[in-house]
């Protein structure tokens, strides 16, 4: 009776809010404190929601937290003209939340836009990095392919011609391909998670907010070689687990990680961007299995 009820607190994810620099950092969080960190950092144009299901499979094991950036799902979202919606910035509030929850060593979990997040918390504060579970997020000029090309040009020029190239993302039919491309066996896929991140991105304001943070995008590349400086210093054990049909992020940008990291691992799942939609339990089951 006693082993069930222990059993069953290790399963519950709370889902809690706390105020940091005057915005309130939504996350969930799940595990038992004394068990090792998992700090799960979702991509764009998703939140802490993706993790939904991962959640509950790891929890009996590690103590798991998964915050919504600023803009978001349910942290704040500050109007883009009072609020610096860049990649800096982003980390500068996970890395706060780490602090405000005395998360002194964790290992990472990053997924598109967490990964550039995830690596500057992590050339910040290499030392706490115990690992690195990497899901479709670039950290290699050679894995930005034939999809970031409008993209690109927006960067070099942020008229309002380049920015009408990709203004196209934030809407529904983006958000719904963002699931179903690349997927085999498209009924696995539960469309309430693109109706939710489609909620968020059509909140008055949210556009500016996702366009604001494209943008800024092009600020990471600069910083790739401390990337990946850090990956050969530090050797973080590092799984890597991919969506190979990914138009997004390309296997491409998977396979440059071989060439600075010596403890990897690596699987490629026959299906899309957003992985853990369809091959949730398997992928589960390799990161239990590799940070054993």
């Amino acid at each position: 009776m006693t082993t069930q009820s222990v059993k069953t607190a290790d399963l519950t994810t709370r889902y809690k809010t706390v105020p940091i620099d005057g915005q309130d950092v939504f996350y969930r969080e799940a595990g038992m404190s004394d068990a090792p960190v998992l700090l799960l950092l979702h991509g764009f144009p998703t939140s802490s929601n993706m993790f939904r299901n991962l959640i509950p499979k790891l929890a009996p094991e590690f103590h798991v937290i998964a915050p919504d950036y600023i803009g978001y799902g349910f942290s704040s979202m500050p109007a883009h003209e009072t609020f610096s919606y860049t990649f800096e910035n982003q980390t500068n509030f996970v890395e706060k939340l780490t602090q405000e929850l005395h998360l002194e060593k964790y290992i990472l979990y990053v997924m598109d836009y967490g990964a550039p997040i995830g690596y500057r918390l992590a050339i910040r504060q290499p030392e706490r990095v115990a690992g690195l579970i990497v899901q479709n997020g670039n950290a290699y000029e050679g894995g930005l392919l034939k999809f970031w090309d409008p993209i690109k040009e927006y960067w070099r020029d942020r008229s309002a011609d380049n920015e009408g190239k990709v203004v196209f993302l934030v809407g529904l039919d983006a958000t719904k391909w963002q699931y179903q491309n690349g997927v085999r066996d498209q009924s696995l896929l539960d469309p309430t998670a693109w109706v939710l991140d489609q909620f968020g991105l059509d909140r008055p304001g949210n556009g500016s907010v996702q366009l604001d943070m494209l943008y800024d995008y092009r600020t990471n590349i600069p910083l790739y070689p401390q990337f990946q400086e850090f990956f050969r210093k530090y050797q973080p054990p590092t799984l890597i687990l991919w969506g190979k049909n990914d138009f997004i992020f390309p296997p491409d940008g998977a396979d440059l990680y071989k060439s600075d990291l010596k403890n990897l691992e690596m699987h490629m799942f026959d299906t899309g961007h957003f992985a853990l939609e369809t091959h949730g339990d398997e992928m589960a089951e390799r990161i239990l299995k590799f940070l054993a």
